[in-house]
């Protein structure tokens, strides 16, 4: 694996996990985790249950010991470790955004589907799939049970940069992050809305904004924020702090064909300036027959709605830990609910099965590259005054 802060340690857990619970073809063995300072990795390596530590991601490479990559770093070291992991022959599992720009994963999109000609594998850390309402919402959408779609609203709200004098982290770095709230949780709910849809997003008009412009260079760090000095120097974020956008979608299988029928139209928002939003990832579709929505700060519940129920309907609280529902059935008794780590298990598992059975693990680079094509129109849109701006290749 390489990095180990807050990513690393959700991986980790999950390297760790995985096969106490699940039954697995292949056995994951934590070899090495790598990282610049000496120290640090070694510190880091011995709490989180690494053999041993590296100071140079190459060094993964090249060790005959190690089969995967793990790419826990910021987005403007995944191409590089990426690319080389996999013309060396390891499987790599990449953190979200895939990069920080659409040439960056169209390059790591076709080494990817070069590698796995040779049954080499690599797959991007969409986490959330992973978590069984979500993953059982996209079962019903799948299965019709939502009709044709019409609308899709996501959301992702958070706050914990709301004070002004949080730290100027690598997140708030372009160079580093290569956008702000669009990339880091932007990128989450435009996966989960194309996966669960099972279409993909085709243009946008979008809107930008960038609230707090300075931050304190330096200071005490907490979870991803914390607090700065208000007398010190500070640096100037290059990034967005909240995205806003409408979109449409292409039509999925179920709408191709069928006359004066098309995608769903959708809404988006990202922010981390929501105060009282600690981690909403929310996400409601509406179809012709029934509805569906979410929210992670609920994360056991999918809410339901079936006109079929008129004139008694009423939204019904699916509390989803049934043995019968996604994943839930390899953990703990019914009603006994899930956390946020768990999903990063269940991709561990996914992952694990998927090159045992030499077959593509999903979300794929290729999914990942077209979140980055409506990543990139969003920028594109907000900087041309919203203007109605098509996503390449969708």
């Amino acid at each position: 694996m390489v990095g180990y802060a807050f990513m690393g340690a959700a991986h980790s857990q999950a390297w760790r996990t995985a096969p106490r619970f699940f039954d697995l073809p292949l056995a994951p063995v934590m070899a090495a985790v790598a990282g610049r300072d000496p120290g640090r990795v070694a510190e880091a390596a011995e709490k989180l249950g690494w053999q041993s530590a590296e100071t140079d991601w190459r060094r993964l490479i090249e060790r005959d010991d190690i089969d995967l990559v793990d790419i826990c770093s910021p987005g403007d070291t995944h191409e590089e470790i990426a690319i080389a992991a996999l013309e060396a022959g390891k499987h790599v599992l990449c953190e979200k955004p895939l990069a920080n720009s659409v040439a960056e994963a169209e390059r790591m999109t076709a080494a990817a589907d070069a590698a796995a000609s040779r049954g080499v594998f690599a797959m991007c850390g969409f986490s959330y799939r992973r978590t069984p309402a979500l993953s059982l919402a996209k079962r019903l959408v799948d299965e019709g049970a939502l009709g044709a779609l019409r609308h899709v609203r996501a959301q992702y709200l958070q706050d914990w940069l709301t004070d002004e004098n949080a730290p100027l982290t690598w997140r708030l770095d372009r160079s580093k992050s290569g956008s702000g709230s669009l990339g880091d949780i932007g990128a989450h709910i435009i996966d989960a809305a194309q996966w669960i849809s099972g279409q993909n997003i085709t243009g946008v008009s979008a809107l930008l904004e960038t609230f707090v412009k300075e931050r304190p260079v330096g200071g005490d760090f907490v979870g991803l924020g914390g607090h700065g000095g208000t007398e010190g120097p500070k640096g100037a974020v290059t990034v967005d702090d909240a995205a806003v956008f409408s979109a449409r979608f292409g039509g999925g299988a179920r709408t191709a064909g069928v006359a004066g029928l098309s995608g769903p139209i959708g809404v988006f928002e990202a922010t981390r300036f929501a105060l009282g939003r600690k981690n909403a990832m929310r996400l409601e579709l509406n179809g012709s027959k029934a509805s569906l929505a979410f929210d992670f700060e609920d994360m056991n519940s999918l809410w339901f709605y079936d006109a079929a129920d008129e004139p008694n309907a009423g939204f019904r609280k699916i509390q989803v830990t049934e043995p019968e529902h996604p994943y839930t059935g390899h953990w703990w008794p019914v009603g006994h609910g899930l956390g946020y780590e768990h999903a990063f298990t269940h991709q561990a598992v996914d992952l694990i099965e998927a090159i045992a059975a030499g077959k593509q693990p999903a979300p794929s680079f290729a999914d990942a590259l077209q979140v980055q094509r409506v990543l990139e129109a969003v920028e594109a849109s907000a900087a041309d005054e919203s203007r109605w701006t098509k996503v390449e290749g969708a």
